[in-house]
């Protein structure tokens, strides 16, 4: 597989770049980088002008079968509506990035085409070759066609069970609240099950994101919600709950299934999900499945 890296929002170390080129091409694959990719504009890794080119041509580039982000950081929400997906229309290829990338994934997800959420350069370049999120991302790779392994993880207390169908869409919360009325908003298709994650945000800010997708009907709509990693942070006692505990008093009138303490997110164990892709989400006493369809 021609894998290409690029830099659509924050700079980066460009020795992770070359080490996890150099890692993906000891799994046989193909490694190209954006001519961008390494560079630094203040926080970004380049003017707008040039992260647009960079994406733009990696869209259009008929050899390129997969786009890897760097990084997330912050950038893309400045150049989204400058991108045009036309060709990822006509020739689909695997998008793979998470945090800031979830801008991307969201615009993709207007055009019902899969994306992968999972680790960028950085993991890729450090972890062990026994690390599962980067043998569930090489899996995926090497095996294009098909679809991803289940994941199954352990129950929670405040789970919800049940068992539920629909389009897995989603990423970062913070991302999600800023695409908020925008083009590239969360779909309004009442069949999504929302996956969600954040990192370093306050619990009054996670609440107050979480009540704006109550009170927009977005979570009314869900067929299921998915509750990764919020980590880095702190708890906060004058919020009277834990963040988890919030969340699930958001949700508390809903009869879809809800699970906690899912394995992705800003940690070391997070786990590639197939965004804007059907899966089923069985939610039990004993654990939880996400299955893809």
């Amino acid at each position: 597989m021609h894998i290409h890296i690029l830099s659509p929002s924050g700079y980066i170390a460009s020795e992770y770049i070359d080490q996890a080129a150099r890692r993906l091409e000891n799994y046989r694959h193909t490694v190209s980088i954006g001519n961008h990719a390494k560079g630094k504009y203040g926080r970004f890794s380049g003017t707008e002008e040039e992260r647009i080119l960079d994406l733009q041509n990696a869209i259009n580039d008929d050899s390129i079968e997969a786009i890897l982000c760097s990084r997330g950081g912050y950038g893309l929400v400045q150049i989204i509506d400058k991108i045009d997906f036309t060709p990822l229309i006509k020739s689909p290829k695997l998008l793979i990035g998470f945090s800031d990338i979830t801008v991307l994934h969201n615009a993709l997800a207007h055009h019902q085409i899969p994306s992968l959420h999972a680790i960028m350069t950085k993991h890729i370049a450090t972890v062990s070759e026994e690390d599962e999120s980067l043998n569930r991302l090489i899996n995926i790779l090497n095996n294009p066609s098909a679809l991803p392994s289940p994941v199954c993880t352990s129950s929670h207390p405040l789970n919800h069970l049940g068992e539920s169908n629909g389009i897995l869409r989603g990423g970062n919360l913070s991302v999600l609240y800023g695409l908020r009325n925008t083009p590239f908003d969360i779909p309004e298709e009442e069949e999504t099950i929302l996956f969600i994650e954040d990192i370093a945000e306050r619990p009054y800010h996670i609440d107050r994101m979480m009540s704006n997708l109550r009170l927009s009907g977005v979570l009314k709509r869900l067929k299921g919600l998915i509750v990764g990693q919020f980590s880095d942070c702190t708890e906060d006692p004058l919020m009277m709950g834990s963040i988890a505990e919030r969340i699930a008093y958001v949700v508390r009138d809903y009869d879809y299934p809800v699970c906690f303490n899912f394995p992705a997110g800003h940690v070391d164990y997070n786990l590639p999900l197939l965004l804007n892709s059907s899966v089923n989400l069985c939610i039990t006493e004993t654990n939880v499945v996400l299955s893809y369809k």
